[in-house]
């Protein structure tokens, strides 16, 4: 027989209940008054082992509760959270199908919902939040009804958006390789190569001949500098190579290679 030393509540409507033997019991308010525990009272073994196993599943019931209480969750993160509280697997299976018999459970609904927050506060494509949703535990079925929300329109309206973003990103590069780069960054972000070249040919970009030219000096003489050291031809044809391919034009890359070699002949 074990007798109650003390008990003590916690939160969330929890209470310890302290043993002679120096054994702990976590129950919910129901358990306590359903067995009318009370200090000094004996309790024994039979009890105990009942009230650990009625406990382990009420206690993760009220867990689970009040982590739904915040925001939706998937059947993932609830398994997840009350393995850390250390609630039985048996106790946390039952807790998830009873969680979903009660409808405050479904991967479906979360699925919608998350897609939903992500259409209006970031600029992610479908393939990213499908790869999110993933994570979360959530299976393929489920992912694609919550996708079905995300159209090609508002696909292509979030994509121009971020085509945007990322001109702006890559404003000190030639304007060639900023188009390659946004485009890049759209199809990094999730959308299909269909919708990121939808959006930059919607945008309509035009090249700035004048910030063109400043961003060829600004990175020739980078370039001039670090080959300062070569033999006069091999470093004009290394630097033409290295302007080419970062997309400069070729009748400027010229032009800029004439000027310095000038500037070197009149020093």
């Amino acid at each position: 027989m074990e007798t109650i030393v003390k008990i003590t509540r916690e939160k969330m409507q929890f209470y310890l209940i302290w043993l002679s033997s120096g054994e702990k019991l976590r129950v919910s308010e129901d358990i306590l008054v359903k067995h009318r525990l009370l200090k000094g009272q004996e309790m024994s073994e039979q009890l105990i082992a009942e009230i650990k196993k009625a406990g382990s599943y009420d206690v993760g019931l009220q867990l689970a509760l009040h982590y739904l209480s915040y925001q939706l969750r998937t059947k993932k993160e609830i398994r997840d959270y009350l393995r850390e509280k250390e609630v039985a697997h048996q106790d946390r299976e039952k807790i998830i199908a009873q969680l979903q018999e009660l409808a405050l459970l479904d991967d479906y609904i979360y699925s919608e919902s998350y897609v939903r927050t992500v259409m209006k506060t970031s600029d992610k494509g479908p393939s990213q939040i499908a790869q999110q949703l993933k994570l979360k535990g959530i299976e393929e079925e489920a992912v694609q009804q919550g996708l079905s929300l995300y159209t090609p329109e508002e696909q292509l309206i979030t994509a121009s958006k971020a085509a945007e973003k990322g001109m702006r990103r890559y404003r000190e590069k030639s304007f060639k390789d900023a188009i390659q780069k946004t485009k890049m960054y759209l199809i990094q972000r999730g959308f299909s190569k269909d919708i990121a070249e939808q959006a930059m040919a919607d945008q309509e970009f035009e090249k700035d001949e004048d910030q063109e030219l400043e961003q060829l000096k600004k990175q020739g003489d980078r370039l001039w500098a670090r080959h300062r050291n070569l033999e006069s031809g091999k470093r004009s044809l290394k630097i033409r190579q290295s302007l080419y391919q970062k997309g400069f034009d070729y009748e400027l890359i010229s032009q800029f290679i004439s000027e310095k070699e000038l500037e070197d002949d009149e020093e």
